[in-house]
């Protein structure tokens, strides 16, 4: 990451987002919707994670799962989080949506 601390270009700052801007997961970009529980920085609760959603899907895909699962969850920098340790039940929604679908992590 590029550490710059001054600039007289007057963009500089636009630039620099765009550069950051780049997807930061640690998933490749090919289609398959990764699955994948969390627990760090929760304070002990659990979340699944869906990542490799394509954009425009995002959010209509995260208002969807909520709502058939009964649970809460956010929209983070494009990932899906939904809260509980409901891996199974999303994973065949998700399914049933159309979407090739891969479990990972421990």
């Amino acid at each position: 990451m590029n550490k710059l601390v001054y600039s007289t270009d007057p963009d500089w700052q636009a630039k620099q987002a765009d550069a950051s801007a780049s997807t930061d997961s640690p998933f490749p970009d090919d289609g398959v919707v990764r699955l994948r529980r969390e627990t760090k920085g929760r304070k002990g609760a659990g979340v699944i994670c869906v990542y490799g959603v394509p954009t425009d899907q995002v959010g209509p895909l995260a208002k969807q799962l909520k709502k058939q699962l009964g649970t809460g969850g956010a929209v983070k920098k494009g990932v899906i989080e939904i809260q509980g340790d409901r891996l199974e039940q999303v994973s065949t929604l998700l399914a049933k949506a159309g979407l090739k679908v891969k479990k990972v992590g421990g």
